[in-house]
């Protein structure tokens, strides 16, 4: 009842965004799961350049639309669903998202992987205490899909 009480409190402004968002990343997911990378990358492109009636949002907004509906998806949101959702809200408002995948050891051994998001040169979500031991792979800005 409290997360009712909240989401019903919310300014419009906010309540849509959150909306928005939260249906993004839940088709994020799902793309994840049933598509080939290379052809979701295509549908996030096509989206990032149709026009959503979003109303004009801040970065911060956006960061806080995208924690929200992770926090509240079942099952959570890994990190490249959360990249890939902020692109497209923050393509659609204006900014310019550099999308950033890495790759790194654990201590088992282990390829581990890790997607983030840079904005003029600062890590707005995906940041992680240890992420300076993630090799960042090349962009895939550019690159025909």
């Amino acid at each position: 009842m409290k997360l009712v009480r909240k989401v019903w409190n919310l300014r419009k402004v906010n309540f849509y965004l959150l909306f928005v968002t939260y249906f993004l990343l839940a088709a994020v997911r799902l793309g994840l799961l049933l598509l080939e990378f290379r052809i979701l990358l295509k549908i996030i492109n096509k989206l990032s350049t149709i026009k959503l009636p979003l109303p004009n949002t801040t970065l911060g907004q956006i960061i806080w639309g995208v924690n929200v509906a992770t926090r509240y998806m079942p099952g959570g949101a890994k990190c490249l669903a959360r990249a890939l959702t902020t692109q497209v809200l923050m393509s659609h408002s204006g900014f310019s998202p550099e999308l950033c995948i890495g790759v790194a050891k654990s201590e088992l051994g282990e390829l581990e992987a890790h997607a983030w998001i840079k904005y003029q040169g600062y890590v707005v979500i995906g940041f992680l205490p240890d992420l300076p031991r993630y090799i960042q792979l090349p962009s895939l800005e550019g690159i025909k899909l």
